[in-house]
């Protein structure tokens, strides 16, 4: 299977070469743009073709010379050649079959990240605020920006629910598995007994589209002034500011009040809104491969969990790919990036599996 898809990619390859050098092709831009596009993307999986291949003669050719070999330091030495080159082969070959998949457009797209307190009263809303800075500290490192969209402030410095943008080519694609419950088991700042308790907060994560990419009439929306409101009381605005945006044939609800005007607060609201529409066409195409938006969100019970961060044992766990970690101080720093590679790695294991199952097979 991997053997005949590669071929053809080979094949594919050759023939764009011979038509980017047509000049009826170089005359016609749109054209020759959509082809040297498909070349520049071919020409990685290419490569790493060659370098296979090329890795696969190292092993053959290191495995007849130690057949040969008799002295030992010598086949010390071609042991090593040939354990290193199958090495190189086996991380190309899984290079290869990443090429392969399927690309999913929403990949490289920026972030929309929603984090709502669940099940825990304050402490629950303070881990929501644990959480924003862990993403947030994580787009700085990658270089990308964060900016809070909408926010409800809990009384204690926490947030009831924070939505935020992540300005950044991928960002979707590296925090798309952080959606769902996220469960936390520490001391509460609030408890003065020293009571290990365990609170949740959701995550949710959507693909920020263009305005073109979604249909929204504005029609169908019903545009609700607000004031702003904060925790206690706190920094209330006697002008109507915030707004609130209901979308009537879906029934979505957004509501922003964290821009100084209601007409920058309707511009993010719509942003939102766009997202979650876009998010919820997509799931309805895809809905045998994928969960329901507003289950990601639903309830923030604590049976529900993706992820448990044990402060007593300084430990994180991820459930779905039983991957442990520690050191809770430097992950809530930002420095989840093992964790984003291993989870897209598995999730890369099991579309592999569904490219490669022969039809009709099960399991």
């Amino acid at each position: 299977m991997l053997r005949d898809s590669l071929e053809r990619l080979r094949t594919e390859f050759a023939e764009l070469e011979g038509q980017l050098s047509d000049p009826a092709v170089v005359a016609d831009q749109e054209r020759y743009r959509d082809l040297a596009r498909r070349h520049s993307e071919l020409a990685s999986a290419v490569a790493k073709m060659e370098a296979m291949e090329q890795a696969e003669r190292d092993v053959a050719e290191a495995e007849e010379l130690l057949a040969a070999a008799t002295d030992e330091e010598e086949r010390e030495f071609l042991t090593a050649e040939r354990d290193g080159a199958v090495q190189r082969r086996e991380q190309l070959e899984k290079d290869l079959l990443r090429e392969l998949l399927p690309k999913d457009p929403d990949w490289g797209k920026k972030a929309i990240v929603e984090v709502r307190a669940g099940t825990g009263g304050e402490e629950a809303a303070l881990f929501a605020a644990d959480l924003f800075g862990m993403y947030s500290r994580y787009a700085e490192r990658h270089g990308w920006q964060v900016e809070v969209m909408d926010s409800s402030p809990s009384e204690v410095g926490g947030w009831k629910e924070i939505v935020f943008g992540i300005n950044g080519k991928g960002a979707y694609g590296a925090l798309r598995h952080e959606i769902g419950v996220h469960r936390v088991q520490r001391v509460p700042k609030t408890e003065s007994q020293g009571r290990i308790h365990t609170s949740a907060a959701t995550v949710a994560v959507l693909p920020e589209v263009e305005a073109t990419e979604v249909e929204l009439d504005l029609q169908d929306c019903e545009f609700q002034p607000m004031r702003a409101s904060g925790p206690g009381g706190q920094h209330m605005q006697k002008n109507e500011t915030a707004i609130r945006v209901i979308h009537k044939p879906t029934g979505l609800t957004v509501k922003c009040q964290n821009e100084r005007s209601q007409h920058q607060n309707r511009e993010q609201a719509l942003r939102i809104l766009r997202a979650q529409l876009h998010e919820r066409e997509r799931l309805r195409a895809h809905e045998e491969r994928a969960e329901v938006r507003r289950a990601q969100v639903k309830s923030g019970d604590r049976s529900e969990k993706i992820r448990t961060y044990n402060f007593p044992q300084d430990r994180l766990t991820d459930h779905r790919i039983g991957l442990t970690l520690h050191n809770l101080p430097s992950i809530l720093e930002g420095n989840i990036d093992e964790l984003v590679e291993a989870l897209r790695a598995d999730e890369d294991v099991r579309r592999l599996q569904e490219l490669t199952q022969p039809a009709g097979a099960g399991g």
